[in-house]
Protein backbone atom coordinates (compact mmCIF):
# COMPACT_ATOMS: atom_id res chain seq x y z
CA UNK A 1 0.00 0.00 0.00
CA UNK A 2 1.60 3.73 -0.77
CA UNK A 3 0.04 6.86 0.25
CA UNK A 4 1.34 10.37 -1.67
CA UNK A 5 1.34 13.26 -0.48
CA UNK A 6 1.14 16.87 -1.54
CA UNK A 7 1.28 20.21 0.94
CA UNK A 8 -0.09 23.63 -0.59
CA UNK A 9 1.96 26.49 -0.04
CA UNK A 10 0.57 28.53 3.30
CA UNK A 11 -2.29 30.40 2.10
CA UNK A 12 -2.86 32.99 4.78
CA UNK A 13 -1.79 34.25 8.20
CA UNK A 14 -5.16 33.94 10.17
CA UNK A 15 -6.01 36.57 13.27
CA UNK A 16 -6.15 34.82 16.68
CA UNK A 17 -5.83 31.55 15.24
CA UNK A 18 -2.99 29.33 13.25
CA UNK A 19 -0.43 31.33 11.89
CA UNK A 20 -1.07 29.44 8.94
CA UNK A 21 -3.52 26.69 7.65
CA UNK A 22 -3.02 24.58 4.30
CA UNK A 23 -5.19 21.87 2.63
CA UNK A 24 -2.82 18.73 3.35
CA UNK A 25 -4.08 16.24 -0.34
CA UNK A 26 -2.64 12.59 0.42
CA UNK A 27 -4.44 9.25 -1.63
CA UNK A 28 -5.36 6.34 -0.49
CA UNK A 29 -5.77 3.38 -3.42
CA UNK A 30 -7.62 4.81 -5.61
CA UNK A 31 -9.59 7.76 -3.49
CA UNK A 32 -7.81 10.86 -2.97
CA UNK A 33 -8.58 13.29 0.61
CA UNK A 34 -7.69 16.70 1.23
CA UNK A 35 -7.48 17.27 4.65
CA UNK A 36 -6.57 20.61 7.06
CA UNK A 37 -3.50 21.90 8.41
CA UNK A 38 -3.18 24.42 11.07
CA UNK A 39 0.80 25.11 11.90
CA UNK A 40 1.43 27.28 15.13
CA UNK A 41 4.72 29.68 14.95
CA UNK A 42 7.16 28.41 16.63
CA UNK A 43 8.23 24.77 17.06
CA UNK A 44 5.06 22.71 17.56
CA UNK A 45 4.62 21.40 20.91
CA UNK A 46 3.14 18.36 19.40
CA UNK A 47 0.57 17.30 16.59
CA UNK A 48 -2.85 16.50 17.07
CA UNK A 49 -4.75 14.80 14.24
CA UNK A 50 -8.58 15.51 14.51
CA UNK A 51 -11.48 13.45 13.06
CA UNK A 52 -14.76 15.13 11.60
CA UNK A 53 -17.81 14.51 12.52
CA UNK A 54 -20.27 12.57 9.78
CA UNK A 55 -20.79 15.34 7.63
CA UNK A 56 -17.41 15.36 6.88
CA UNK A 57 -15.00 17.94 7.11
CA UNK A 58 -16.52 20.99 7.99
CA UNK A 59 -15.83 24.74 9.24
CA UNK A 60 -16.27 23.10 12.74
CA UNK A 61 -12.68 21.11 12.45
CA UNK A 62 -11.22 23.73 10.84
CA UNK A 63 -11.87 25.76 13.60
CA UNK A 64 -10.78 23.29 16.34
CA UNK A 65 -7.86 22.95 14.47
CA UNK A 66 -6.86 26.66 14.77
CA UNK A 67 -7.14 26.92 18.01
CA UNK A 68 -4.99 23.72 18.61
CA UNK A 69 -2.61 25.94 16.28
CA UNK A 70 -2.58 29.25 18.45
CA UNK A 71 -2.17 26.98 21.74
CA UNK A 72 1.19 25.58 19.71
CA UNK A 73 -0.01 22.67 18.77
CA UNK A 74 0.67 21.00 14.75
CA UNK A 75 -2.93 20.42 14.22
CA UNK A 76 -4.43 18.32 11.00
CA UNK A 77 -7.93 17.81 10.41
CA UNK A 78 -8.22 14.64 8.58
CA UNK A 79 -10.77 13.64 5.81
CA UNK A 80 -12.19 10.19 6.00
CA UNK A 81 -14.76 10.18 2.96
CA UNK A 82 -12.81 11.46 -0.03
CA UNK A 83 -13.15 14.66 -2.32
CA UNK A 84 -16.01 12.70 -4.48
CA UNK A 85 -18.05 12.61 -1.47
CA UNK A 86 -21.60 13.95 -1.98
CA UNK A 87 -22.45 15.12 1.36
CA UNK A 88 -25.44 17.25 1.38
CA UNK A 89 -27.73 15.68 3.72
CA UNK A 90 -28.54 13.04 6.51
CA UNK A 91 -29.10 10.22 3.62
CA UNK A 92 -25.21 11.19 2.48
CA UNK A 93 -23.85 11.71 5.88
CA UNK A 94 -25.54 7.58 6.91
CA UNK A 95 -24.03 6.57 3.51
CA UNK A 96 -20.39 7.78 4.19
CA UNK A 97 -19.95 6.79 7.86
CA UNK A 98 -21.93 3.28 7.00
CA UNK A 99 -19.51 2.17 4.89
CA UNK A 100 -17.15 2.95 7.06
CA UNK A 101 -18.88 1.21 10.41
CA UNK A 102 -19.20 -1.70 7.87
CA UNK A 103 -15.65 -2.10 6.40
CA UNK A 104 -13.36 -1.49 9.58
CA UNK A 105 -10.20 -2.34 7.53
CA UNK A 106 -11.20 0.32 5.21
CA UNK A 107 -11.78 2.75 8.09
CA UNK A 108 -8.77 2.14 9.76
CA UNK A 109 -6.55 2.10 6.25
CA UNK A 110 -8.01 5.60 6.26
CA UNK A 111 -6.76 6.45 9.48
CA UNK A 112 -3.71 5.16 8.60
CA UNK A 113 -3.22 7.04 5.42
CA UNK A 114 -4.10 10.56 7.38
CA UNK A 115 -1.63 9.82 9.89
CA UNK A 116 1.42 8.82 7.44
CA UNK A 117 0.61 12.09 5.32
CA UNK A 118 0.58 14.15 8.63
CA UNK A 119 3.96 12.58 9.48
CA UNK A 120 5.65 14.18 6.27
CA UNK A 121 4.74 17.45 7.67
CA UNK A 122 7.43 19.80 8.74
CA UNK A 123 7.32 19.51 12.42
CA UNK A 124 5.46 16.74 12.83
CA UNK A 125 6.61 14.42 15.91
CA UNK A 126 4.39 12.10 18.02
CA UNK A 127 0.35 12.67 17.34
CA UNK A 128 -2.34 12.34 19.55
CA UNK A 129 -5.92 11.18 17.64
CA UNK A 130 -8.97 13.15 18.83
CA UNK A 131 -12.66 13.23 17.30
CA UNK A 132 -16.30 14.67 17.27
CA UNK A 133 -18.82 12.35 17.11
CA UNK A 134 -18.41 9.88 14.84
CA UNK A 135 -14.94 11.32 14.70
CA UNK A 136 -14.81 10.14 18.51
CA UNK A 137 -15.84 7.00 17.24
CA UNK A 138 -12.96 6.74 15.20
CA UNK A 139 -10.97 7.64 17.55
CA UNK A 140 -11.81 4.35 19.56
CA UNK A 141 -11.82 2.35 16.62
CA UNK A 142 -7.96 3.81 16.18
CA UNK A 143 -7.31 2.69 19.60
CA UNK A 144 -8.16 -0.90 19.09
CA UNK A 145 -6.29 -0.70 15.93
CA UNK A 146 -3.12 -0.16 17.46
CA UNK A 147 -2.55 3.01 15.68
CA UNK A 148 1.27 4.39 16.90
CA UNK A 149 -0.40 7.58 18.95
CA UNK A 150 0.59 8.94 22.18
CA UNK A 151 -3.03 9.27 23.21
CA UNK A 152 -6.92 8.80 21.53
CA UNK A 153 -9.86 11.36 22.94
CA UNK A 154 -13.48 10.94 21.51
CA UNK A 155 -15.80 13.96 22.17
CA UNK A 156 -19.43 12.74 22.30
CA UNK A 157 -18.37 9.53 19.98
CA UNK A 158 -20.06 6.40 19.88
CA UNK A 159 -18.86 4.42 22.76
CA UNK A 160 -19.33 0.33 21.55
CA UNK A 161 -16.91 -1.98 20.82
CA UNK A 162 -17.89 -4.09 17.78
CA UNK A 163 -18.15 -8.01 17.96
CA UNK A 164 -14.53 -9.68 17.97
CA UNK A 165 -12.36 -6.24 18.85
CA UNK A 166 -10.89 -5.45 21.81
CA UNK A 167 -8.19 -2.83 23.89
CA UNK A 168 -6.08 -5.11 23.85
CA UNK A 169 -3.28 -3.76 21.11
CA UNK A 170 -4.11 0.03 22.37
CA UNK A 171 -0.39 1.66 22.64
CA UNK A 172 -1.28 4.81 24.85
CA UNK A 173 -3.82 6.50 27.17
CA UNK A 174 -7.53 6.95 26.44
CA UNK A 175 -9.51 9.66 26.83
CA UNK A 176 -13.22 10.32 26.97
CA UNK A 177 -15.03 13.56 27.04
CA UNK A 178 -18.93 12.66 26.88
CA UNK A 179 -22.48 14.50 28.13
CA UNK A 180 -24.33 12.54 30.79
CA UNK A 181 -27.60 13.02 28.87
CA UNK A 182 -25.88 11.74 25.09
CA UNK A 183 -28.98 9.47 23.79
CA UNK A 184 -26.60 7.90 21.28
CA UNK A 185 -24.45 6.53 23.97
CA UNK A 186 -25.78 6.98 27.20
CA UNK A 187 -23.70 5.86 30.65
CA UNK A 188 -23.88 2.40 30.36
CA UNK A 189 -21.94 2.62 27.38
CA UNK A 190 -19.38 4.40 29.25
CA UNK A 191 -19.44 2.16 31.88
CA UNK A 192 -19.06 -0.85 29.72
CA UNK A 193 -16.50 1.34 27.86
CA UNK A 194 -14.10 1.57 31.15
CA UNK A 195 -14.52 -1.96 32.18
CA UNK A 196 -12.90 -3.07 28.68
CA UNK A 197 -9.65 -0.50 29.31
CA UNK A 198 -9.42 -1.24 32.65
CA UNK A 199 -9.27 -4.88 32.20
CA UNK A 200 -6.76 -4.21 29.16
CA UNK A 201 -4.43 -2.70 31.39
CA UNK A 202 -5.08 0.56 29.37
CA UNK A 203 -5.10 3.94 31.05
CA UNK A 204 -7.96 5.90 30.81
CA UNK A 205 -10.36 8.88 31.87
CA UNK A 206 -13.07 9.80 31.54
CA UNK A 207 -15.02 13.57 32.14
CA UNK A 208 -18.76 13.53 32.60
CA UNK A 209 -21.11 17.05 31.54
CA UNK A 210 -23.82 16.87 33.48
CA UNK A 211 -26.79 17.45 31.33
CA UNK A 212 -24.39 17.69 28.17
CA UNK A 213 -26.27 16.35 25.06
CA UNK A 214 -24.80 14.39 21.87
CA UNK A 215 -22.98 17.14 20.27
CA UNK A 216 -22.18 19.62 22.73
CA UNK A 217 -19.27 21.09 21.51
CA UNK A 218 -20.69 21.77 18.10
CA UNK A 219 -21.94 25.84 18.32
CA UNK A 220 -24.29 25.15 15.24
CA UNK A 221 -26.19 22.18 16.57
CA UNK A 222 -28.97 22.16 18.92
CA UNK A 223 -27.03 20.46 21.93
CA UNK A 224 -24.65 23.37 21.35
CA UNK A 225 -23.54 23.57 25.52
CA UNK A 226 -21.20 26.72 25.97
CA UNK A 227 -20.12 25.55 29.75
CA UNK A 228 -19.83 21.80 28.62
CA UNK A 229 -17.94 22.57 25.89
CA UNK A 230 -15.00 25.00 27.70
CA UNK A 231 -14.37 22.40 30.31
CA UNK A 232 -13.80 19.82 27.58
CA UNK A 233 -11.33 21.84 25.61
CA UNK A 234 -9.83 22.67 29.04
CA UNK A 235 -9.78 18.72 30.12
CA UNK A 236 -8.14 18.01 26.23
CA UNK A 237 -5.25 20.49 26.78
CA UNK A 238 -4.79 18.99 29.42
CA UNK A 239 -4.48 15.90 28.17
CA UNK A 240 -2.11 17.09 25.65
CA UNK A 241 0.28 18.44 27.88
CA UNK A 242 0.76 15.22 29.31
CA UNK A 243 1.88 13.70 26.35
CA UNK A 244 3.90 15.95 24.71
Amino acid sequence: MTYAVKLAPAMLALMGGAAFADPLSYTHGERSFEGYVATPEGTPRGTVLLVHDWDGLTDHERAQADALAADGYLAVALDLFGTDAVLDGFDDYRRETGALYGDRTEFRARMQAGADAAAGLEGAGDMVIAGYCFGGAAALEAARAGLDMAGFVSFHGGLGTPEGQDYSATPAPVMVLHGSADPVSGMADLAALMDELQTAGVAHEARIFGGARHSFTVPTSGDWDAEANAGAQAAFREFLSARF
